[in-house]
């Protein structure tokens, strides 16, 4: 009897109970959206607001100025003198009388610089920097360029046959190029300065007051 309630008193050991299951979370794993996706949605609502913004001022500002395109014009051409040398000196006479025309009623236009160009087959002979002016709303400018002088031309073996041809024909193929520095206003304000290039390609006989377009 003494032996069994020794056994009894003694230490018992029973089955292993195994620890509470506990659940572990994180970010950015699982079913859960996390840090990443939530950027993604407010720079993508960031972008839609701005696009939308953007697009109601550029509608609000076309109701209220309606731009339109400044129109430029060669009325009048006179060329009474284009003689080539045999070392490629070309002496030259050209006069333009050119317009443009502001149609807008709310923006007028600076010319910080006007740069006017002439070109023969490619090849410039002649540069003329025209004064500076503002254009009001509705307004019709005028400008004048006169080229005269002599410039050495570089003229392959193509370019003197085409020459020859128009000096046969009696009418030359002439580039006229403007080249421009302008601000637009409107109001009160000034925009920046924008660079814009007008080309002028032109059919003008010899020794007359009458040219076109090419």
């Amino acid at each position: 009897m003494s032996d069994k309630q020794a056994h009894l008193n003694g230490a018992y050991y029973g089955p292993s109970i195994p620890p509470p299951t506990r659940n572990y979370h994180r970010p950015g794993r699982g079913s859960g959206c996390g840090c990443g996706c939530c950027l993604l949605r407010c720079l993508f609502n960031i972008i839609i607001t701005a696009i939308v913004i953007i697009g109601l001022a550029v509608f609000i500002f076309w109701l209220i100025f309606r731009p339109n395109k400044v129109k430029f014009h060669v009325t009048d051409v006179q060329l009474t003198q284009f003689n080539l040398t045999s070392n490629n000196t070309l002496h030259y006479n050209l006069a333009l009388n050119m317009t443009i025309r502001n149609p807008n009623r709310r923006i007028g236009i600076y010319y910080d610089r006007i740069e006017a160009r002439a070109y023969y087959e490619d090849q410039r002979f002649d540069t003329k920097t025209l004064t500076p002016f503002y254009q009001g709303h509705k307004n019709t400018s005028y400008l004048n360029p006169v080229f005269e002088g002599q410039q050495f031309v570089r003229l392959g073996a193509d370019e003197t046959s085409e020459f020859n041809e128009d000096r046969v024909n009696g009418v030359y193929d002439i580039d006229v190029k403007l080249y421009l520095r302008i601000r637009f206003k409107l109001g009160r304000v000034k925009t920046g300065r924008f660079k814009p290039r007008i080309s002028c390609d032109l059919k003008v006989p010899l020794n007359t007051g009458n040219g076109s377009f090419g």
